[in-house]
């Protein structure tokens, strides 16, 4: 049987390398795209690269999802049988301060890569579009978000996010593509980027452990997300992919936590006891050590975005319904994988 060929753009990324994980397991040929630059970016599929028994699977090309010419290029020589894009500046802080950049990469190349699908006249070429729970935004007190519910993005990210969505969804009405659009809410994993608030509260706390003496510094302590695991959000994205009929999907978990739970939850894992005082941008994070008094987070409000979103939780039942969704890790038990991993990595690095 000819084995499928699966081409990931944002290989490197959280979600790209547990996806091309996941895919050769299931005996995929996997091709990703990388960014050329003067600096290595490949860490998290490194190790795929090493295994021996990847080297006739597993296929890296050099291109851009701001230029058009690589991206037909790479799917007119690849001729895969289902496209993951997974590329995007998927930072919603950063969008603010590059909104050109973020709607050329997150919007724009969705539409790349569609018209390169669509100019090759690949019938048989499934697209998989990763979307965001922050095209919703507006929160409406304290809605749960499904397929149908109104979009309102209010960063220039959810807006190039945005139109990605409908761009996905007019390709595959109007020309018969099977394209389809995951709406994944917060996902984090051991591999989450270190500017990303959960990975900065880990490895602050870990660090904390083996003796560093930092302060943490964060934003609003009271937003709310609906978080689970990179690891089961990319099985979705698989099994999207593998439904008869093109169809779009909110992958959640249903249950919403803020960044102070978040980071009790962390500290209570690692035994620490962090207390608090104060309000707004006086807020502090602390702890006693030998009685005495040592703070440990403050609020720097650089890390406020111009315009908050204080609440997100989404409703995965159609998930559930047609494939089959059920998350294998628990809030806690994702808090607590990010521990343990950071826990060696701090060792490494201060030890």
């Amino acid at each position: 049987m000819k084995k499928k060929v699966a081409l990931i753009t944002g290989i490197t990324g959280q979600d790209g390398s547990y996806l091309a994980e996941l895919l050769l397991s299931k005996n995929y040929i996997v091709h990703g795209i990388i960014r050329k630059s003067s600096t290595f970016n490949t860490k998290r599929i490194d190790h795929i690269y090493v295994d021996r028994h990847n080297k006739t699977n597993f296929f890296l090309h050099y291109g851009d999802l701001t230029d058009s010419n690589s991206i037909y290029n790479i799917i007119h020589k690849v001729k895969p049988n289902e496209v993951y894009n997974l590329g995007a500046q998927s930072h919603v802080g950063v969008s603010f301060e590059n909104p050109e950049f973020t709607s050329e990469v997150s919007g724009i190349g969705t539409l790349r890569i569609l018209e390169a699908i669509r100019f090759l006249k690949m019938k048989n070429v499934k697209f998989y579009q990763a979307s965001t729970s922050e095209l919703y935004g507006e929160t409406y007190g304290k809605s749960i978000f499904n397929e149908k519910s109104k979009f309102h993005p209010k960063s220039p990210y959810g807006v190039a996010k945005l139109y990605a969505y409908w761009i996905t969804s007019v390709y595959r009405e109007s020309y018969g593509i099977f394209a389809c659009n995951g709406i994944l809410f917060n996902h984090e994993s051991p591999r989450r980027g270190e500017t990303f608030v959960t990975r900065k509260i880990t490895r602050f706390l870990t660090r904390q452990k083996h003796g560093s003496k930092e302060t943490l510094y964060l934003g609003n302590l009271n937003a709310r997300r609906d978080w689970g695991h990179a690891k089961d959000y990319t099985e979705m994205q698989w099994r999207i992919m593998q439904q008869k009929k093109p169809k779009d999907y909110v992958i959640a978990t249903g249950h919403a936590y803020s960044v102070k739970q978040f980071v009790n939850i962390a500290a209570d894992y690692l035994g620490m006891k962090i207390l608090w005082s104060g309000k707004g941008l006086n807020e502090i994070g602390y702890t006693f050590n030998k009685n005495k008094k040592e703070i440990l987070i403050k609020i720097d409000k650089k890390y406020f975005r111009p315009n908050e979103v204080e609440y997100l939780k989404g409703d995965a039942s159609k998930a559930l319904k047609d494939l089959k969704f059920k998350p294998k890790y628990s809030f806690k038990a994702l808090v607590e994988d990010m521990i343990d991993n950071d826990l060696l990595e701090a060792k490494k690095e201060l030890e």
